[in-house]
């Protein structure tokens, strides 16, 4: 929001240095981003006659005498297409400074003497964006008033200073130059003075010439009035000037009183020229799909069914809300005119705005919300201005259509509440004070009390937001240094955190490091590791191809940083990585995606170097394998390891899915070597488990248990089984032998080769039996053994 500090001083009686003001400001709620004036930089320009213009032969040139207040004319040639005689222009004298630090100088341009510079606004460093289109092209014209040799800075309001504030969303009040006064009202305790607006209407009623309907939930409110047998017409310089400086570009009297209005009231306004209706139901409705309609920039709009518009014979004239339509603009030759003001849903708004990446003064002020109470007086100035601006006649009444509360809302704390939060000790006078200060009415007693919060400020809803406002007009500064008093509670970790801290003990504990990767990514990335991919979360104006959708796993990001850091020679590494993915398992359009947080690392390179008496010893699928069990370990979860081809990006013969009671809650494997040559990485091994389906399936802590005082007793047992038999195969058949007191399996050979028939080969198991209350028996153990055997057999295993 650009403020002018001229005009701020017409609607506050303040004279402090903007500097003071920006300051004050800042330490009470509003930030203020920076102070500037036009004028800097700039010297010797003044207003200057052009008394005679006579072009040069073969040229575009113009050679001007210019009065300049020096009693004798100067002569300057000018290549401005608009330059003639009989107009007050601006003159930058030799030695002047113009935009860029330029130095005017005398000189002579195809021989002819020139004397000085004709200067358009973009030569004194205006923004393209704001200049009047009139004079886009050419030099700028002076109002006939302006004196001869006086700086041109008063006459183009260049001389005001401009104060940028940074509006949080909370404070839109201040997107407004009465909300910004009467927050500085309320800063120095000062009254408001905003100016009247006589509106003087004729007989002819504004109802005869139009009506308007609302079909739409998303409208709460529209109202019109007709003006008719207006002249359209540039705007008075001092307008043109305020809307400049705030950043608008004037366009002509009528547009330029809406724009003006939004700026006053913070009520975005639009105009429309009656006579282009095709009938006289004006309706604010829904789009339809496939609806189009072409909007003031002279861009045809694709709309849908979530946009809202303004309709007039069932076709859309304005884009409710952000844009009108080209149809219906106002241009030179238009006499008679409605303007409207509406209450449009401002999450409505802010789809249509950013789905057409049509961003604007309205849309910006609807999406944070407006204030209902001061719509019909918007109205009625716009069109009291208009009227003294060009001169139409404003037909009776306002024509609506729909009603919002405008009642201020009560809102009440207590007088403890507010001391014991703020550590202070204000009574309810002071209190009363602060909120008349803000413009709020308050009743209550040393016990309570109560506001009554008008519509401007609907950010204040509940008792905190009271606080607030206290707090900031007492001043930051002025509150005590000392904690508040309040009774101590408890403070402890959550059951997610305390996962969460001890799943980076274990990671780190087995030697891997923590990183933070990006959450969006390409839309090949986001599914590259998913075994079950769900629909895309994309943005709708990503900033980058390789930004534009939220992931679907961790893996993808961890091997972009393994990839950077392979490129700068750094090859061994372990990575780990907590954070979300976001699977969308509804409607994207209508449901947000749900979080998960997941666990995921990736190793690469050696876990040992080579030294004079050991081998190097890489990474391989059974060291990422060892960490997850150890993560399960620590919470005695029994997952099962399913070897898996299904995932294109993992090596097919070293990849497995993670079971926990048959739901899959994570993958395990060697990246895919043509995926990791596509990375520019080495041989890699990734994990990736589900946080949230761990946490569900934690089980409240053991009891402690006495250690055995009876000795354990282990067998070794062979297997010679087929070349596909898995290891976890062989466990279940162990499990299914249903023996109490075995209490350990342990695999320690795998042999193949000579000796073994073809297709086959050797396991070997050492089983640990162990009984707490008595020694085992040779008898015994050679029961279970058997026991053993048996469901091993059911699976095709021989005994060696």
């Amino acid at each position: 929001m650009l403020v002018s500090y001229q005009w701020l001083k017409e609607l506050v009686d303040i004279d402090v240095p903007s500097k003071d003001l920006a300051e004050k400001m800042s330490t009470t709620g509003i930030e203020v981003e920076g102070v500037t004036t036009a004028a800097t930089g700039l010297s010797k320009l003044v207003v200057g006659e052009v008394l005679s213009c006579e072009d040069v032969p073969d040229t575009h040139l113009h050679v001007c005498q210019v009065d300049v207040g020096e009693g004798t004319p100067r002569q300057i040639v000018c290549g401005a297409p608009n330059v003639r005689a009989g107009i007050k222009v601006i003159v930058a004298l030799p030695g002047a400074r113009i935009a860029g630090n330029y130095k005017i100088k005398k000189g002579k341009i195809r021989g002819l003497e020139s004397l000085g510079m004709i200067c358009s606004l973009g030569e004194l460093g205006i923004s393209e964006s704001v200049i009047p289109k009139e004079f886009a092209d050419g030099i700028q014209i002076l109002p006939t008033e302006a004196i001869n040799g006086e700086e041109v800075f008063p006459y183009l309001g260049l001389d005001d200073e401009v104060i940028e504030l940074s509006i949080t969303p909370n404070r839109a009040d201040a997107l407004s130059m009465r909300g910004v006064a009467h927050e500085v009202a309320a800063i120095y305790d000062k009254a408001v003075q905003f100016r009247d607006f006589p509106l003087t209407e004729v007989e002819k009623a504004a109802s005869d010439v139009i009506e308007v309907k609302i079909e739409s939930q998303k409208v709460a409110t529209y109202r019109a009035r007709v003006i008719e047998n207006v002249t359209i017409a540039p705007s008075p310089q001092w307008l043109q000037n305020l809307l400049m400086n705030a950043g608008i570009r004037p366009i002509n009297n009528v547009v330029d009183v809406t724009n003006y209005i939004l700026l006053y009231f913070g009520q975005p306004m639009h105009a429309f020229d009656v006579d282009k209706f095709e009938a006289r139901t004006i309706v604010a409705r829904d789009a339809r799909d496939g609806e189009s309609l072409v909007t003031l920039d002279q861009v045809e709009r694709e709309l849908v069914a979530d946009d809202i518009v303004i309709s007039v014979a069932d076709k859309p004239v304005a884009l409710g809300g952000v844009m009108g339509g080209a149809t219906t603009e106002i241009d030179i030759n238009s006499k008679n005119i409605v303007l409207e003001v509406a209450l449009f849903d401002g999450k409505s708004i802010r789809k249509t705005s950013n789905r057409l990446n049509l961003r604007s003064e309205s849309s910006s002020r609807f999406e944070k919300g407006i204030n209902v109470e001061d719509m019909t007086a918007a109205l009625d100035a716009a069109a009291s201005m208009i009227a003294a601006l060009a001169g139409g006649q404003v037909l009776a009444g306002v024509v609506s259509s729909g009603d919002v509360k405008t009642s201020p809302l009560p809102v009440s704390a207590s007088l403890d509440y507010v001391n014991r939060t703020l550590g202070t000790q204000l009574a309810y006078s002071d209190i009363a004070a602060i909120f008349r200060r803000l413009g709020m009415d308050t009743t209550g007693d040393e016990g309570n009390f109560t506001v009554q919060v008008p519509c401007r400020r609907w950010d204040i809803r509940i008792p905190a937001d009271l606080l607030e406002e206290i707090a900031r007009i007492y001043g930051y500064d002025n509150l005590p240094t000392t904690l508040p008093k309040a009774d101590g509670t408890v403070g402890e970790l959550t059951s997610s955190q305390k996962l969460r801290r001890h799943i980076r003990t274990v990671a780190e504990g087995a030697g891997l490091s923590e990183i933070i990767t990006y959450a969006l990514t390409t839309p090949k990335k986001a599914v590259e590791f998913n075994l079950t991919p769900s629909t895309l979360t994309e943005l709708m104006w990503p900033m980058t191809v390789d930004r534009s959708v939220l992931r679907q796993n961790m893996i993808a990001g961890m091997l972009e940083t393994i990839s950077y850091n392979v490129a700068r020679k750094n090859k061994d590494l372990a990575l780990y990585e907590i954070g979300k993915v976001f699977e969308q398992v509804e409607d994207p359009s209508q449901e947000l995606p749900q979080e998960v947080t997941k666990f995921a690392f990736a190793l690469t390179g050696l876990v040992a170097e080579k030294d004079f008496q050991t081998a190097a010893v890489p990474f391989d699928f059974f060291h990422a394998k060892g960490i997850l069990e150890a993560l399960f370990a620590k919470y005695s979860l029994e997952v099962d390891y399913v070897a898996t081809q299904d995932l294109l990006a993992l090596h097919p013969g070293r990849a497995a899915q993670i079971e926990l009671d048959g739901q899959v809650i994570g993958i395990v494997g060697q990246v895919h070597p043509q995926l990791a040559k596509d990375y520019g990485i080495p041989e890699t091994y990734v994990a990736e488990v589900d946080i949230d389906a761990i946490e569900a399936a934690l089980q409240p802590a053991q009891p402690f248990a006495d250690i055995s005082k009876f000795p354990a007793v282990s067998r070794d047992i062979a297997l010679l089984v087929a070349q596909e038999t898995q290891h976890q195969a062989i466990l279940d058949a162990i499990t299914s032998a249903k023996v109490k007191r075995l209490t350990k399996v342990s695999l320690f050979d795998i042999y193949t080769g000579s000796n073994i028939e073809a297709g086959k080969k050797s396991m070997a198991y050492n089983l640990t039996f162990q009984n707490p209350q008595d020694s085992l028996t040779d008898e015994e153990v050679a029961k279970y053994m058997e026991k053993i055997s048996s469901a091993l057999s059911q699976i095709g295993a021989e005994i060696r």
